[in-house]
């Protein structure tokens, strides 16, 4: 999962839109919900396509006739195909209009969650999820920016919050419910539901969400210098560590459950992460403009304290369900809080390459975290995951405590 907005698309107003940013007397309009739901369906496509795997790990590794950890790979390669073309192809598209762009990365969604379902080989399987990988990396450069561009100045804040509500909503009901429709008939049908929700997303996005053009030539983002901005390396260092000791234990988290013997409890304790990472988005949404560097160290301490208590009393099937819930309580405001800080690390002059190396080294991250999580389920088994999860907190937690003046400065520079 990446959440690389469109800034630089977002930072201009479309010509007569000015005055329709505000009502009369100066107070901001209401926020366009319609467009904004349909954008936080489509982050909602986006991260269910990406998590749903975790859910079915082991059926789909009986009927592709490979093993767990090789199953697990299909979250690594989806997440390659991110890594590998986020950059290049919102290049190559930054002059695309942003609404052709979307229903195309969307459409690249369908066709690879129907190939999924339809594949009884590991291969077509495998490039099936690259594709989708694509989709993603186009889809995550442009949706926390096309979220911004549709609101109002003072509320662009809450647009982000509302199109990004899609991710702790797909963690808390699209995961579980994928992996409950599997298990009562086939993991190939929750693949299936996925293809039947994005055809319907794009009539939605066709009526609902207005339409902008892309960048002006040259506009592509400048990443050696962004790298030298004080602030910005933290930001992407945090980014990549942190996404990685998540990576390498949800991705197998059907497995570890398993062989912990709850393995029937997994869409409860998928249930229990997500509904707690809808509550980090809401208190994040609520505080961040004043308290990111506050909720970034809670966020990564909750998460520590959660694979601790996986790694240490996982025996004890209740503080299992406890780590969940503090686990999604520290990890679902990650994704808006790591974005805003890129973006006001990069400042002005180097905003938009600061976000696009995000969504890559989130994307490799996870790549990372579903082959680093498959050789240690092969070699040491699951319970090796949450010790390695925890083990990556620690450089996480340092790191965002000491980037005090750049990166995670105890004021925000829009503040």
């Amino acid at each position: 999962m990446s959440t690389a907005p469109d800034t630089a698309a977002g930072s201009a107003a479309e010509p007569g839109t000015a005055g329709r940013r505000h009502g009369a007397g100066g107070e901001p309009r209401k926020l366009p919900m319609p467009a904004l739901l349909a954008l936080a369906t489509a982050v909602f496509v986006t991260s269910l396509t990406e998590s749903l795997p975790a859910g079915l790990l082991p059926a789909m590794s009986r009927d592709l006739h490979v093993s767990e950890s090789a199953t697990g790979q299909t979250v690594t390669i989806y997440a390659l195909g991110t890594a590998l073309t986020a950059i290049p192809l919102t290049a190559a598209t930054a002059g695309w209009r942003r609404k052709r762009l979307l229903l195309t990365a969307m459409a690249g969604f369908a066709v690879a969650n129907t190939v999924t379902a339809l594949s009884s080989l590991y291969g077509p399987t495998m490039a099936a999820r690259f594709v989708a990988g694509v989709a993603a990396g186009l889809a995550w450069a442009l949706l926390a920016g096309y979220a911004r561009r549709l609101a109002p100045v003072p509320l662009r804040g809450r647009a982000i919050a509302v199109a990004m509500a899609g991710i702790p909503v797909a963690l808390s009901l699209g995961v579980p419910a994928g992996t409950f429709l599997g298990k009562v008939t086939d993991w190939r049908v929750a693949f299936l539901a996925m293809t039947a929700l994005t055809v319907v997303l794009l009539a939605w996005i066709a009526a609902a969400v207005p339409d902008f053009p892309g960048q002006e030539r040259g506009g592509r983002p400048r990443m050696l210098h962004a790298l030298r901005v004080p602030g910005v390396t933290p930001v992407l260092f945090v980014t990549l560590v942190f996404v990685l000791a998540h990576t390498v234990v949800y991705a197998y988290i059907a497995t570890f459950l398993d062989d912990l013997g709850i393995g029937g409890s997994t869409g409860l304790v998928l249930l229990v992460f997500g509904a707690a990472s809808l509550a980090s988005i809401w208190i994040v949404g609520a505080r961040i403009h004043h308290r990111l560097r506050v909720l970034t160290i809670a966020g990564s301490l909750l998460v520590a304290v959660a694979a601790a208590v996986l790694a240490v009393l996982a025996d004890h099937t209740a503080l299992v369900h406890l780590a969940a819930a503090l686990w999604g309580l520290g990890w679902g405001g990650v994704p808006t809080l790591l974005q805003t800080a890129a973006g006001d690390a990069g400042g002005e002059s180097a905003a938009d390459a600061a976000q696009a190396m995000l969504v890559t080294l989130w994307n490799v991250a996870m790549a990372g975290g579903g082959v680093i999580g498959g050789v240690l389920l092969d070699l040491s088994g699951s319970g090796a995951l949450p010790w390695s999860a925890l083990l990556l907190m620690l450089p996480v937690i340092t790191v965002i405590v000491f980037a005090r003046g750049h990166g995670f400065p105890a004021r925000r520079p829009a503040a």
